[in-house]
């Protein structure tokens, strides 16, 4: 048997890869962000539901310990920003097993930046300032919507009010899947399948969408805020291009206790689920207990957005390796 040893991208792609990474590099210099560099392993991981981490047991100079491939390089940059790094930045290696397909590859490349004393409008504005930067035309204006009205508007329900059992019923209904399959799935599991299958798709289309006040219950990192209903939700955004989820932003969460009992109540629902626990990362813990400054910070899929920015079908076709063929 003949192994393909070739690159997944072309090397023209690859060239123009690392032309559209210069092009960013530069737009944060321009901005005064300076570049960090953090471990790709941390001695926790993300307690987050819906993602799978990978870990290793590694040898240390404590003994054999288990270290957890990062999601994303958010709590190490954290710790950056509770010892007054300032706004920061970073092209990260980041993993989640089991994320492969036409835009996912189990290893990726997330750029994630902070900044101190932004509001999320702020925030929002700089990053699809950078899209429309790198992209090689204009993706057009930005438009925003708020999460319960496209629910309203595309499936006629009400993320906040309607039943889970509406909810389920609806999930395995436009997700062609048997109603058995989401009988222990709890209401966030619901919303998320709903959103990328039916929602997500009609997002971004000659427009850069920007979506804001998801459920409470979705905040993970961010804090939380009573919206124009009265209703809380989470104080976060996510910015969509041709029905690609492209950034994920947050206003920092700050209050240490308050995210202990997000992780442990997130350890619970694994627990409840059937999946394995994930350590929580005690040192993001302690930096927050030190002082987080107010922060608002986001990531974004890098390789997706040079997936866009070259008219590319498949992730994979803008990756050196893919993990197929790694």
């Amino acid at each position: 048997m003949t192994l393909n040893w070739q690159p997944t991208a072309t090397m023209g792609t690859l060239r123009e890869r690392a032309r559209l990474i210069a092009t960013v590099r530069a737009f944060f210099a321009a901005r005064g962000i300076w570049e960090v560099e953090t471990p790709v392993l941390g001695q926790g991981g993300s307690t987050d539901v819906h993602l799978v981490s990978l870990s290793s047991l590694a040898r240390t100079d404590k003994g054999q310990r288990k270290l957890w491939l990062q999601t994303s390089p958010e709590f190490h940059m954290k710790r950056l920003l509770a010892a007054d790094s300032g706004p920061i930045f970073q092209l990260a290696k980041s993993f989640r097993d089991g994320e492969v397909g036409a835009r996912h590859n189990i290893e990726f490349t997330m750029l994630e930046w902070y900044r101190p004393g932004f509001t999320l409008a702020q925030l929002i504005e700089e990053t699809t300032a950078l899209v429309a930067h790198v992209l090689p035309q204009s993706p057009g204006p930005v438009v925003y919507y708020r999460y319960r009205e496209l629910f309203h508007r595309h499936l006629e329900v009400d993320p906040f009010t309607t039943s889970l059992v509406t909810l389920r019923s609806l999930a395995a209904e436009r997700g062609n899947m048997s109603a058995q399959a989401l009988a222990e799935e709890g209401r966030d599991t619901c919303l998320d399948l709903l959103m990328g299958m039916v929602i997500e798709p009609t997002l971004g289309q000659q427009e850069l969408s920007v979506v804001v006040d998801y459920p409470a219950s979705q905040a993970a990192l961010a804090r939380r805020h009573q919206d124009a209903d009265g209703e809380w939700v989470a104080s976060r955004f996510e910015l969509y291009l041709n029905g690609i989820e492209l950034a994920n932003g947050y206003d920092e969460l700050t209050d240490a206790e308050e995210q202990r009992q997000r992780f442990d109540a997130d350890n619970a629902e694994r627990r409840r689920l059937g999946l394995p626990e994930v350590d929580v990362d005690a040192h993001l813990l302690a930096a927050l207990e030190q002082g987080l400054p107010a922060s608002s910070g986001v990531a974004l899929g890098l390789d997706r957005l040079i997936q866009l920015a070259l008219g590319k079908t498949r992730l994979e076709e803008v990756l050196a390796f893919s993990t197929a063929n790694c």
